[in-house]
């Protein structure tokens, strides 16, 4: 799922340094807009779906730029070119697949593509974006088959979430019930909203987003992009 306008995405990273720090989801329709007027002391990367700088005004408007493979391979996207674009603009982390626990590519045949074109790059690396659909073969489920089906031998250095919900209180559900089942491994929030409850309730909305950002700041080995 792609984000109908810029999101803040949560990182847990291994450094203290890092906590409480945060970045930008870049869609292609904001291309018009400088993403330097969100730069501030939390606000430090950027990412655009894509292995290409983030179409703005202003390129990634001095931000850091974390290049994603969102599918095995695209037109936009060649997966020939992933370790070259990397090398060329200066990642020091990549992300990987967009959802595939949505149907994309099996777990296993992810694993393959995974250590065939991902463990290379001598960079910071997240495992697949998933989802945090509960249904059996989804979300932590298909995250679950695609680390056994590694084997091992998938390097990695943060597993990657995405949440869209209903509130406060179950997305801080989800995060915990992912720290419990992997506690030693830092967790990106790539994609996170909430939808807006039956009859509009702009103010829970409104009162979610200053709480999530805050949430993660308070979680041990957090940053928050």
């Amino acid at each position: 799922m792609l984000a109908q306008s810029f999101v803040l995405a949560a990182l847990f990273a291994s450094s203290p340094v890092l906590a409480g720090k945060r970045g930008l989801a870049w869609p292609y329709y904001n291309s018009p807009l400088d993403p330097a007027l969100l730069k501030s002391d939390p606000v430090v990367a950027i990412y655009d779906w894509e292995t290409y700088q983030p179409p703005s005004s202003n390129g990634n408007g001095g931000l850091e730029f974390i290049g994603m493979q969102r599918a095995t391979d695209a037109d936009s996207s060649p997966i020939g070119e992933l370790a070259s674009r990397a090398a060329a603009q200066g990642w020091s982390t990549v992300f990987t697949l967009n959802e595939p626990d949505t149907g994309m590519i099996s777990a296993a045949d992810a694993a393959s593509w995974y250590i065939t074109y991902v463990n290379p790059l001598n960079i910071k690396k997240a495992l697949p974006a998933i989802t945090s659909s509960t249904s059996s073969g989804q979300g932590l489920s298909w995250l679950a088959n695609f680390i056994s089906a590694c084997g091992g031998s998938c390097y990695y250095d943060y597993i990657n979430l995405h949440w869209y919900g209903g509130s406060f209180s179950d997305f801080q559900s989800y995060i915990e019930g992912a720290h419990a089942i992997y506690p030693d491994t830092p967790f990106v929030i790539s994609e996170f909203a909430l939808a807006n409850p039956a009859g509009g309730a702009a103010d829970q909305c409104v009162s979610y987003f200053p709480t999530s950002p805050s949430y993660t700041a308070k979680r041990r080995n957090t940053w928050s992009k």
